[in-house]
C-alpha cells in the first residue's frame, strides 16, 4: 500500500513538473519573439462582406449592450450583416426583438434568428447561422463581450497572410478590479493569451480560437467540416480540425476584445467545467489525428500538451491528497530518505510556472510588475488549487466520454463596484456535493499542516497552507453566495 502511494505521488508530481516545463518552453518562445516583434499595423485595403454572429441564450442583462456595441462597428453597412442567434426561452427573446427592430431602423442589416430547437447548443446555433450567412468572414462574440468599433478594421487585414483562416484577439476585462474573484480570473486569462497564445504561435505550433473575440474565414470553417457539437468546446475542436487541414491561425495581442468576467463562484465553476471537460473531450476526439499528422514531433508534443493541459488539475488533486500520507510514510521509513530527498527536484516545476506568470505580469503590468506579481501570484495559485476537485471531475468525465449538456456561464452586467449581482434570476441556489467535499478538503489540508508540525517535517507546510486556503475560500464564498440566489 505504501508503495502505491509513493508511486502515485511521484507520477503525479512528474506530470505536473513536465507540464510546468512545457509552460516555460512557451515563455521562452514568447520572450524571443517579443525581441524580434515589429509593430507595423496593416491597413485594410478592401471591405469584404462580414457576418457578425452573436450566439445568445437567456442573456437579458447584457444582450442589449452586446447588440449596441456591434451595431457601432466602423464598417460599410452594405458589407456588414449581424446575426443574433437566439435560443432563449425567457424574456431575453422579447428584449432582442425590440432591440433588433430599433437597430434595423437605423439602416443596419441585423437579423433575429431563432431555431426550431436548441440542438447542439452554441455549436448548433453557429452552424445554423453559418448556413445562412452572406459574409465571407464571420466574427463571433459571446454575450459578455463589448467589442470596439474598429474591431474589423484591425483584424481583417491580417487575412492577407497566405493560408490564414482565423484571427483571435486578446480578451481584456471591463471588471477586473470588481473583486478578488475577478482579479484571479484576469491573472490566469492574461497568462493564457499573453504567453500561451503568443508562445505557441512563435513556435509555429497550433493555437486555438477561444470561442469569442475572433474572426474566421468562412471557407476555413466549411473546409474543416463546420461546427460539431460532440464536445463542450466546439471552438478548440474546430481549431484543431482546421489546422490539421493546413489552415494557419494568428493571434493579435495588440487588439483587445473587452469582456465581463464572472463575479460569482457558480458562474466561474460552470465556465471552468465546460472548458476543462470540453478540452478533455477534444483531446479524446483529435489525439489520433494529431499523432498521424505530418507535423514535426516537437509540434505534436506541444499539441498533446495543449489538448491535455487541463489534466494538470487531476494530477494536482492526486498529488495533494497523497502528500499527507507521504509525510507519515517518510517518518516511518528513514531508509527511503534519499528517495524523498530526490522529490525536491520538483521545485524546478514550481520555478518554471513562476517564471511563466512573472513574464505575463511583466507584459500586462510593466510599471508595477513586482508589486502586482507578489500580491497576485500566491493568491492565484491557492485559488487554482481550490478548483482542483471541480475541474478534475470535469476532466474525468471528458476522458471517459460521459456526456452532459452545454451549461452556459450566466452574465449579470457587472462592471463597476456599485453594480450588484444579488437576487439575479440566473443565480444558482443549489448546494452541490462537490462544494461540501471542498469544505472537507480544506479541513483535510489543515490536518496536513498540523501533521507537518507534529512530525517536524516542514517541507510541505506551505503547499498544504495554500491548499487549505484555496479549498476553504472556494467553499466559504460558494456558501455565502447561495444566500443571495432568488
Amino acid at each position: 500500500m505504501e508503495w502505491l502511494v509513493i508511486i502515485g505521488y511521484v507520477l503525479a508530481l512528474t506530470i505536473i513538473c513536465l507540464f510546468s516545463l512545457g509552460q516555460l518552453n512557451l515563455t521562452i518562445h514568447f520572450l524571443r519573439n517579443k525581441k524580434n516583434q515589429e509593430s507595423s499595423p496593416i491597413k485594410l485595403d478592401r471591405y469584404p462582406a462580414v457576418t457578425v454572429q452573436l450566439p445568445v441564450y437567456n442573456e437579458k442583462y447584457v444582450v442589449e449592450r452586446l447588440i449596441e456595441a456591434v451595431a457601432r462597428f466602423d464598417y460599410p453597412k452594405d458589407k456588414l450583416e449581424i446575426q443574433v442567434l437566439d435560443d432563449s426561452d425567457d424574456e431575453t427573446r422579447s428584449i432582442i426583438e425590440e432591440k433588433v427592430a430599433k437597430v434595423a431602423s437605423q439602416g443596419v442589416d441585423i437579423r433575429h434568428i431563432r431555431r426550431p430547437d436548441r440542438a447542439g447548443f452554441k455549436a448548433g446555433a453557429l452552424q445554423y447561422g453559418l448556413e445562412r450567412a452572406r459574409g465571407d468572414f464571420l466574427a463571433i462574440f459571446d454575450a459578455d463581450f463589448i467589442p470596439e468599433p474598429d474591431f474589423l478594421e484591425k483584424t481583417l487585414p491580417h487575412f492577407s497572410h497566405p493560408g490564414v483562416g482565423m484571427i483571435q484577439t486578446r480578451w481584456s476585462h471591463v471588471n477586473e478590479d470588481y473583486s478578488l474573484l475577478t482579479k484571479m480570473q484576469a491573472f490566469g486569462l492574461d497568462a493564457h493569451f499573453t504567453i500561451e497564445q503568443q508562445g505557441r504561435m512563435a513556435a509555429g505550433s497550433f493555437i486555438s480560437f477561444n470561442g469569442t473575440g475572433g474572426i474566421w474565414k468562412k471557407s476555413c470553417i466549411t473546409d474543416a467540416g463546420g461546427w460539431h457539437f460532440d464536445t463542450l468546446t466546439e471552438d478548440l475542436d474546430l481549431s484543431y480540425r482546421a489546422q490539421l487541414k493546413g489552415w494557419k491561425f494568428r493571434y493579435l495581442d495588440e487588439v483587445e476584445s473587452p469582456a465581463e468576467l464572472p463575479v460569482v463562484v457558480p458562474a466561474i465553476k460552470s465556465q471552468q467545467y465546460r472548458w476543462n471537460k470540453g478540452a478533455a473531450e477534444t483531446a479524446r476526439k483529435n489525439l489520433k489525428s494529431v499523432l498521424h499528422s505530418p507535423m514535426k514531433p516537437i509540434h505534436k508534443i506541444r499539441a498533446i500538451m495543449h489538448l491535455f493541459s487541463s489534466s494538470v488539475f487531476f494530477f494536482l488533486l492526486i498529488a495533494s491528497i497523497l502528500s499527507i500520507p507521504m509525510l507519515y510514510i517518510k517518518e516511518g521509513n528513514p531508509g527511503l530518505s534519499l528517495l524523498f530527498d530526490l522529490g525536491s527536484v520538483f521545485i524546478i516545476g514550481f520555478i518554471a510556472i513562476g517564471i511563466f506568470y512573472w513574464s505575463s505580469s511583466k507584459a500586462r503590468h510593466p510599471r508595477q510588475t513586482g508589486r502586482y506579481y507578489a500580491k497576485t501570484f500566491p493568491l492565484f495559485m491557492a485559488f487554482s488549487m481550490g478548483l482542483a476537485l471541480h475541474n478534475s471531475i470535469a476532466i474525468v468525465e471528458g476522458i471517459l466520454g460521459i456526456k452532459t449538456p452545454f451549461i452556459r456561464t450566466p452574465k449579470f452586467n457587472i462592471i463597476s463596484k456599485e453594480d450588484t449581482w444579488q437576487r439575479n434570476s440566473y443565480l444558482s441556489s443549489v448546494l452541490t456535493p462537490s462544494t461540501i467535499v471542498e469544505g472537507l478538503l480544506a479541513v483535510y489540508f489543515i490536518f496536513g499542516i498540523v501533521s507537518g508540525v507534529y512530525l517536524a517535517d516542514f517541507g510541505l507546510i506551505l503547499f498544504h497552507l495554500m491548499l487549505a486556503i484555496g479549498f476553504g475560500y472556494i467553499f466559504t464564498i460558494s456558501i455565502k453566495q447561495l444566500r443571495y440566489a432568488s
